[in-house]
């Protein structure tokens, strides 16, 4: 009797730790969608339930701001710096894990160091050399930085991934007379799909989240991103659209959500095994 009650005890606690971090993750979502619902400007009269919703702030978006080329800003942004750094990272990370060369151990263990110091740091440093090389107020600019910030990370994490496959994989295709790269393509990839998804949302999500950067990098109003611009909203000297700032956050989730959906198989996928016979 005692150890089924000590099942029920430790069950009922599970459930109650789930529970908590349902609702701390699920408040602040739904006061931000509920206040993107509330008319008027203010978050002071805003309820997590409003008792006259209205869409009036979603509609403003499109009609009063330049939302829409800030969420094609970033969205551009986002993309070509999910592309980019899944090749890089790819490819590094095949390098590291699969060759031996003068320098590797040091290589490591700088990406290691690397990944400790956030960029931020080195915004004197990136502003200079993106002035210097003509690519300040650029898209393409970030882009490179953001790539250059995601790698060292993301390397050790796909570089454990790639660890784990069978080298007799690559010494059965070597033998049959592939090259690096086909190995690489045809072998390896399809076998790190799980990792390189997360390199790839990890990847999307980064540009979205950030503001320093993006403040610092793009100076033009015709090139700022999402950050930027909803940010602006609450800033200025006489900015107080609250709400239509929650409006644009709430938006700014959806693209977000669809990939993370369209990827999420392959968060959960085990496709090394039974990469070797039995």
């Amino acid at each position: 009797m005692s150890i089924k009650r000590g099942k029920i005890i430790r069950l009922t606690l599970s459930y109650l730790v789930v529970l908590a971090a349902i609702t701390i993750v699920i408040y602040p979502i739904l006061w931000v969608i509920g206040s993107s619902l509330n008319p008027g400007d203010s978050l002071t009269s805003s309820t997590i339930i409003p008792e006259h919703a209205t869409l009036q702030h979603y509609k403003e978006l499109f009609t009063k701001t330049q939302y829409l080329t800030w969420y094609w800003n970033t969205l551009k942004i986002c993309i070509s710096t999910m592309v980019l750094a899944v090749i890089f990272i790819g490819l590094t990370a095949y390098a590291f894990s699969r060759y031996r060369f003068f320098g590797r151990k040091n290589g490591l263990l700088l990406f290691l160091v690397l990944q400790m110091i956030p960029q931020f740091v080195a915004i004197l440093a990136i502003y200079i050399l993106a002035n210097l090389v003509g690519l300040l107020d650029t898209h393409f600019g970030l882009v490179l930085v953001y790539v250059g910030g995601l790698i060292p990370m993301n390397t050790w994490l796909a570089k454990g991934y790639f660890d784990t496959i069978p080298r007799e994989l690559d010494e059965s295709a070597r033998i049959d007379g592939a090259g690096h790269f086909r190995i690489f393509w045809q072998i390896i990839l399809p076998l790190a799909k799980p990792i390189l998804a997360v390199v790839a949302l990890f990847s999307f999500i980064s540009p979205f989240a950030d503001f320093i950067l993006a403040s610092i990098l793009l100076q033009s109003d015709e090139k700022k991103t999402l950050a930027v611009g909803l940010f602006n909203m609450v800033s200025d000297e006489f900015g107080n659209s609250f709400t239509l700032f929650a409006a644009g956050s709430v938006l700014i989730a959806v693209p977000i959500g669809l990939l993370f959906l369209s990827l999420q198989r392959f968060f959960v996928s085990g496709l090394t095994a039974g990469g070797t016979k039995g």
